[in-house]
C-alpha cells in the first residue's frame, strides 16, 4: 500500500516555486523593464485572485489525485492488454493518449455548460500573463471518465496522473504575452503562447478554438485550430466583474440552477445542463446553438486592482 500510495506525489508541487518565480520574472519583464503597448500586464487584484484560486486547487486536486488513483487501478485490471512502464513505447503511447483525452475534455469542456461552469474559472481572468495559469477551477471531478479510458488501454495509473502533471507543467509556460512566434516547425506540432492566445481571446473569431495541451496536432486535425490574427481580447464574453473566489469559482453552477428554474420541459432542462454555453430554447429555433457564442451571466463585486 505504502508504494501504492507513494505514486500520488505530484511533480507539480516540486515546479510550483519555478511557477512563482516566473512570475515575479514576467512583472519585473512587464512593468520594470518597460511596459509594451501589446502586453496587459499585471494587476493586484486580479494576480492575487489567481494565485489564491490555484493555492485551492493545488489542496483539491491532491485529494482527487487519490480518487483517481484508485479508479484508475481498478480499471486498469480489466485491460486486455497491460503496457510494461519500462518500455519506452509505453511512454509515447501514454503522452499520445493523454493528449488526445485532454483535447477531447478540453473541447467537451467548451461545449457542454456544466463542464464549462468548471472551466470558465481559468478563463475568468482579463489578463493573460504567468499568473493567469494558476487560475484554476475547484471541481476537476469531470476528469476522471475521460482519462479512465488510458487505464482501460493499459496504461499504469501512476503513468495517467504522471502525464496530467506534465501537460499542466507544460501549459503553464504557454500563458504569457511577452513571447511571439516561435520557430515554423514548433509552431506546427507543439501548442505555443500563440496559439493559447487565441484559446483564450473571448472575440468572436477566436471563441472556442486551439484545445490543445502540449501538441495541437489534433486542433488541426479535427478542424478546431485557428492562428492568431490582431492581439485578443482576454476573459470571458460577459466579464463576472468579481475578485470575490467563491463567485469566480461557483457564478455558473447558480445561472444553470435559475435557468432549470425557468425550464418549462425536460429538453429545456437538459439543453441548460448538457447544451454549450448560451443555449436558450429560442436559439434552436433560430441559428442553432452551434452558432452560439460562450455567454455567462455577468456579477460585480469590486473593482480594477492597481497594477503590480
Amino acid at each position: 500500500m505504502a508504494e501504492f500510495l507513494a505514486h500520488l506525489r505530484d511533480p507539480v508541487l516540486f515546479a510550483i516555486p519555478v511557477f512563482v518565480l516566473f512570475v515575479a520574472i514576467e512583472i519585473v519583464a512587464v512593468h520594470v523593464l518597460g511596459h509594451d503597448d501589446n502586453v496587459v500586464g499585471y494587476t493586484v487584484a486580479d494576480t492575487r485572485t489567481s494565485m489564491l484560486m490555484g493555492t485551492v486547487a493545488v489542496g483539491v486536486n491532491a485529494l482527487f489525485r487519490l480518487v483517481m488513483l484508485f479508479v484508475f487501478a481498478a480499471l486498469f485490471e480489466l485491460a486486455p492488454v497491460r503496457f510494461d512502464p519500462r518500455d519506452w513505447w509505453t511512454w509515447v503511447l501514454m503522452l499520445l493518449g493523454q493528449e488526445l483525452v485532454f483535447y477531447a475534455y478540453h473541447r467537451a469542456s467548451h461545449r457542454v455548460r456544466l463542464l464549462w461552469a468548471g472551466h470558465q474559472v481559468h478563463h475568468s481572468s482579463e489578463h493573460y500573463n504567468f499568473s493567469t495559469a494558476l487560475r484554476q477551477k475547484w471541481t476537476p471531478y469531470f476528469q476522471l471518465p475521460f482519462w479512465s479510458v488510458l487505464a482501460l488501454c493499459g496504461i499504469p495509473p501512476w503513468m495517467i496522473l504522471t502525464g496530467l502533471s506534465i501537460d499542466l507543467v507544460y501549459q503553464f509556460f504557454v500563458h504569457t504575452e511577452k513571447v511571439g512566434k516561435l520557430p515554423r516547425w514548433f509552431e506546427y506540432v507543439f501548442n505555443t503562447p500563440s496559439h493559447h492566445r487565441v484559446h483564450h481571446g473571448s472575440d468572436a473569431e477566436y471563441l472556442d478554438a486551439n484545445y490543445g495541451g502540449i501538441l495541437i496536432i489534433w486542433d488541426r486535425l479535427f478542424r478546431s485550430f485557428v492562428p492568431e490574427g490582431k492581439r485578443p481580447t482576454y476573459g470571458l464574453t460577459k466579464n463576472i466583474g468579481t475578485y470575490n473566489l467563491l463567485k469566480v469559482g461557483f457564478h455558473e453552477y447558480g445561472s444553470i440552477l435559475r435557468d432549470l428554474r425557468t425550464a418549462r420541459t425536460w429538453r429545456e432542462r437538459a439543453g441548460y445542463v448538457f447544451g454549450p454555453p448560451g443555449w436558450t430554447p429560442r436559439a434552436t429555433a433560430g441559428a442553432g446553438a452551434d452558432a452560439l457564442p460562450r455567454s455567462f451571466s455577468a456579477v460585480s463585486d469590486g473593482e480594477p486592482g492597481s497594477a503590480v
